[in-house]
C-alpha cells in the first residue's frame, strides 16, 4: 500500500490543502455519490458518514502526487462500486487506511458503523502490513494470512484488489526504485488472484499495469506496434462488423456486438513464450457477441462457421465445460477478409457478467434480479478447499507450496465412469483425481483405469479421460505419492495420513517398550486404565508432563521420555499403592537381557515404518549384532554394534541405548551397501547389475564416483538383501564375474576409522 507517513509517527507539518484541492475531492465525492444509485437511502447516508470520518481522520495528509490523501479511498470506494459491493464494502473501502494512517481503533469503528464494517476494515489493515520479500517463508507466511482473511469475507480481497488497482494506476507519482518491487507483487501475487475470482477486467488492468512498470520500454515498442496495427486493421475490422451486423439482422437476432483487444501483457507473454515476432501474433483482435440465451449462443457460432472459414482446433465450448472460475463462453477463430485471424466469443448477458466480475457477480445479480444461486457457487469451492488444507497444514511453507498450484489454474477436463466432468490442473494425476472426488477414495486407492486400460498411479490426466479409481479396503497413502501428485488438497491429505500413522505407530512402539522396562522392574504388564488405577496414571502424567496416557507412550516411541525413567516412578507409585514386584521375574529379565541395559529387548522384523529407523551410517541387516538408540524425537535408531557413530553417541549418552533384536522371519528386505572393484571396460557395469539381480538382490543406488577414466574403479551399490546369509551369496555371485576383482561390504569411513 503507499501511504504518507503515518500520524502516530508526527511527520512535519504538511501544507493544508488548497481550495482548488479540496473542490476536486468534494468533487470526487460527488462522481461516487453518483454511482450508488443502486443502494437505497439509509445505506446512501452510511456511505456519506463514512466518507465525511475518513476525510476528517485524513485531513492534512498528501499521497505522493501532492492530492489530498481522501482521494485515494474514494478511488477505490468508485471502483468497488462498479462491481455493485453493497455499503458495508464501500464503507470499508474508505475507511480502510483509518486504523493504519490516522490512529482510529478498532472499537472506535465498531461504534460508529458496526462490527461488520469494522471487521473489514481491521482484514484490509492486517493485508496492509503485508509485504511480500524474496524470503519465501515470509511470502508464504505473508500470503496465507491474506488468503484466510479473504476465505473468511470474500469482499476483503475485493476491496484490496480495487486498493491495489488504484494504487498501480497512480504508480508514476512513487519514487522508481519502488515501481519493480511493488509491480512483480502485483503480477505475481494480485492479479492472478483477480483471475482465480473471474475479475477478468482487473486481471487485465492489474498485467498491464505490471507490465508497463517492469518492462517500460518493451510496453513502448508494443504499444506502437499494435497502435500501427489498429490503424492498418481498421477498415478490415469494421467490414467484419458490418457484416456480422447484417447477418444477424436478417436472422432477426438481437445481438450486441462489443470488439475486444489483446492486452499488450499477453501479447508479450505470448511472444516470449512461443518464441514468435509481432507480426506471428494472429490473435490480437477479436470480437464479443452476446446474446440473449445459450441456444443462441450457438446458433450465433452457427452462422459465423457459415461466414467465416474456422482455424481448426482453435474451438473451445466453455459453456458446457466452464472455467475453475465459473467463466463460461464459446470460443471460436476464423479466418477474416485478407486471410487475417480473428477470434469470437459467444456469450449471454448473464455469462458476460460472470467473465468480467467473477466472484463480484454475487453483488451484481443482487443488484439486477436478486438470483444468488449461480454466483453462490463461484469460487466458493476454491476458498473452501483453502480452508480444508489449513486446518491440516500449520506450516507455512507448506502452505504456499499448496496454493501455489492453486493459483495458477491450467485445467485439463476429465469424466468419471458416471460421465461428470472432472476440472483438474495440467499436470495432475490419478491419485490427485481420487482425492478429489474424495479424501475416503484417495486414502484407499490401489489401482486405475483409464479409458479402460489398466495404469500406473503417476499418470498424467488428459483432456477427455474416463478415470476409474479401483479402491482396497487393506491400500494406504504411499509417502512416494508426494513425489508426483499436483494438487493441494491430495498433498495435504497424504501427509495428514502420514503423520497419522506415524503417531499411533509410535505409540505402539512405546507401550512396547514401556512393558519391557517394566518387566526388568519386576512387573508382568502395565496397570489398567480403570478407575481403581486413574490416580496412578493422573500422577505419573504430572511427573511426565504429559496431557494423556497415548500422549506419554506416543513421547517414550519417539525417545522424548525414557522407559526405563518412567517405569521406575511407575514402580513407586504401585508399591505406595502396596504392589510389590515380582522378585524372580525382575532377576530374570535383568540379567538375560542385553548386557548394557536392563529393561529387555525390542523384537525388529521390518514392519516398524516410521517409529523404527535403520541408520544410514552402519545399514544394518538381520544377522548384525544390533543396538537401538532412542533419538531425541526421531523414534527408535537402529546402529550395527561396531558402529563407529554407535559407539560415540554411547560414551556421549548411554541411557539413550535400548536393547534390539531381529525377529526370527523378518518380512522385508534391508538395504546394506557394498563396493566392488571392477577392471573398467565396455558393459561391466551391466554384468555386476545382472549378478546382482540373479542373486534376487534389489539394486536402489548406485555410485560411481568421478574418477575419470582409469584401469580399475570402484563402484558403490545400495542393495535390498534378507539377512546376512543372503548377502553372502550374493557377494560370492559378484566375485564370480568376469572383470570383477573384489566385491565386500562397504564398511562405514568412521568405523574404519575407529
Amino acid at each position: 500500500m503507499l501511504k504518507p507517513p503515518s500520524a502516530k509517527a508526527k511527520p512535519p507539518a504538511l501544507p493544508m490543502p488548497s481550495p482548488a484541492a479540496a473542490n476536486a475531492a468534494a468533487a470526487s465525492f460527488a462522481a461516487l455519490t453518483a454511482k450508488l444509485d443502486y443502494l437505497d437511502a439509509h445505506e446512501v447516508e452510511q456511505v456519506r458518514m463514512a466518507y465525511r470520518f475518513a476525510d476528517e481522520a485524513h485531513l492534512g495528509q498528501l499521497r505522493a502526487s501532492g492530492e489530498p490523501y481522501i482521494t485515494h479511498p474514494i478511488a477505490v470506494a468508485l471502483q468497488c462500486t462498479e462491481w455493485k459491493l453493497d455499503a458495508q464494502a464501500l464503507m470499508a473501502a474508505l475507511l480502510h487506511d483509518a486504523i493504519e494512517d490516522c490512529g482510529v481503533t478498532k472499537p472506535e469503528l465498531i461504534e460508529r458503523f458496526g462490527a461488520p464494517v469494522a471487521e473489514l476494515v481491521d482484514g484490509l489493515t492486517k493485508l496492509d502490513k503485508l509485504q511480500f520479500t524474496t524470503r519465501e517463508e515470509n511470502q508464504a507466511e505473508s500470503f496465507r494470512k491474506m488468503l484466510l482473511a479473504m476465505a473468511r469475507d470474500v469482499r476483503v480481497i475485493l476491496v484490496k484488489l480495487a486498493d491495489r488497482t488504484h494504487n498501480m494506476r497512480t504508480l508514476e507519482d512513487m519514487p522508481r526504485d519502488k515501481w519493480a518491487r511493488i509491480a512483480s507483487e502485483t503480477l505475481e501475487i494480485y492479479a492472478p488472484i483477480a483471475n482465480r475470482l473471474g475479475l477478468n477486467q482487473t486481471y487485465r488492468e492489474l498485467q498491464d499495469l505490471s507490465f508497463r512498470h517492469l518492462r517500460p520500454w518493451r510496453y513502448e515498442i508494443l504499444s506502437k506496434a499494435v497502435t500501427k496495427a489498429r490503424n492498418r486493421r481498421r477498415d478490415l475490422i469494421q467490414k467484419v462488423q458490418r457484416e456480422m451486423e447484417a447477418a444477424f439482422a436478417e436472422a432477426g437476432m438481437h445481438v450486441r456486438i462489443a470488439g475486444r483487444e489483446k492486452t499488450l501483457y499477453s501479447i508479450y507473454r505470448k511472444m516470449d513464450e512461443k518464441h514468435l515476432s509481432f507480426a506471428q501474433v494472429t490473435d490480437i483482435y477479436g470480437f464479443r457477441i452476446i446474446v440473449s440465451s445459450v441456444i443462441d449462443c450457438y446458433t450465433a457460432l452457427g452462422m459465423m462457421h457459415q461466414m467465416y472459414k474456422p482455424v481448426p482446433g482453435k474451438f473451445k465450448d466453455h459453456i458446457a465445460i466452464p472455467k475453475v472460475n465459473g467463466y463460461q463462453s464459446l470460443h471460436t477463430t476464423l479466418v477474416g477478409p485478407s486471410g487475417v485471424n480473428v477470434e469470437f466469443q459467444m456469450r449471454t448477458e448473464a455469462m458476460h457478467i460472470v467473465a468480467e466480475s467473477g466472484v463480484a457477480a454475487h453483488w451484481l445479480y443482487k443488484a439486477h434480479d436478486g438470483d444468488t444461486s449461480m454466483a453462490d457457487r463461484l469460487g466458493t469451492q476454491w476458498l473452501q478447499s483453502l480452508l480444508d488444507i489449513q486446518n491440516e497444514t500449520r506450516d507455512a511453507a507448506e502452505f504456499w507450496d499448496h496454493v501455489k498450484v492453486d493459483l495458477f489454474p491450467d485445467a485439463v477436463y476429465v469424466f468419471t465412469p458416471k460421465s461428470q466432468i472432472m476440472a483438474m490442473p495440467r499436470g495432475a494425476t490419478v491419485v490427485d483425481f481420487a482425492y478429489a472426488i474424495h479424501s475416503n477414495v484417495g486414502d484407499h486407492t490401489a489401482a486405475a483405469r483409464i479409458n479402460g486400460e489398466q495404469v500406473p498411479l503417476r499418470t498424467e490426466l488428459k483432456n477427455g479421460d474416463v478415470v476409474e479409481i479401483i479402491t482396497a479396503p487393506v491400500s494406504t497413502p504411499n509417502p512416494a505419492w508426494l513425489g508426483f501428485v499436483r494438487t493441494g488438497r491430495a498433498r495435504s491429505k497424504i501427509r495428514h495420513h502420514l503423520k497419522t500413522l506415524a503417531q499411533s505407530e509410535s505409540e505402539g512402539l512405546g507401550e512396547k517398550m514401556l512393558m519391557q522396562a517394566m518387566r526388568a522392574e519386576g512387573m508382568e504388564n502395565l496397570p489398567d486404565e480403570d478407575e481403581a488405577n486413574q490416580p496412578i496414571w493422573e500422577k505419573l502424567l504430572r511427573f511426565t508432563g504429559s496431557r494423556t496416557r497415548a500422549e506419554l507412550l506416543t513421547d517414550i516411541g519417539l525417545g522424548k521420555r525414557i522407559a526405563s525413567i518412567v517405569a521406575k516412578r511407575l514402580m513407586t507409585l504401585l508399591a505406595e499403592k502396596g504392589q510389590r514386584p515380582d522378585a524372580l521375574l525382575m532377576t530374570r529379565e535383568r540379567f538375560t537381557a542385553h548386557e548394557s541395559v536392563s529393561q529387555g529387548l525390542v523384537t525388529l522384523d521390518g514392519s516398524e515404518n516410521a517409529s523404527v529407523k535403520f541408520a544410514l551410517c552402519c545399514r544394518p541387516i538381520p544377522g548384525d549384532a544390533i543396538v537401538g538408540y532412542l533419538g531425541r524425537g526421531e523414534g527408535l535408531v537402529v546402529h550395527a554394534e561396531e558402529c563407529a557413530v554407535a559407539r560415540r553417541l554411547k560414551h556421549k549418552d548411554s541411557e539413550r541405548f535400548f536393547g534390539v533384536e531381529w525377529s526370527d522371519e523378518p518380512v522385508r528386505a534391508f538395504e546394506t551397501s557394498v563396493v566392488v572393484t571392477v577392471n573398467n571396460g565396455k558393459g561391466v557395469l551391466a554384468r555386476v547389475a545382472s549378478a546382482l539381480a540373479s542373486a534376487e538382490a534389489d539394486i536402489t543406488h548406485v555410485d560411481m564416483g568421478d574418477e575419470g577414466v582409469q584401469d580399475t574403479m570402484d563402484i558403490r551399490f545400495v542393495i535390498a538383501v534378507r539377512d546376512r546369509i543372503h548377502l553372502d551369496t550374493v557377494l560370492r555371485n559378484v566375485k564370480r564375474t568376469p572383470s570383477v576383482l573384489r566385491a565386500v561390504r562397504a564398511m562405514p569411513v568412521s568405523a574404519q576409522e575407529h
